[in-house]
């Protein structure tokens, strides 16, 4: 895979052209294939790791908020 950077770019740019043509489902296509090829680089093998560790955190921040939790008494 050593032009994964080039599949990337024209993923993107086919990703752009889609949405200025208004073919949101060919975007949105193009979105995940340069998202997929991105992550199987060395450069993006973290990423899956640092959104699940958003989503963890922003999950704790949250549930007492929505289940009101703290609201007894």
């Amino acid at each position: 895979m050593e032009a994964v950077g080039v599949l990337i770019f024209f993923s993107i740019v086919g990703a752009f052209l889609c949405a200025k043509a208004r073919f949101s489902g060919g975007a949105v296509a193009f979105s995940l294939v340069a998202l997929v090829l991105f992550v199987a680089t060395p450069a993006g093998q973290g990423l899956p790791g640092a959104v699940g560790s958003f989503l963890s955190t922003l999950n704790h921040t949250t549930t007492p908020v929505l289940t009101d939790a703290g609201a007894k008494g």
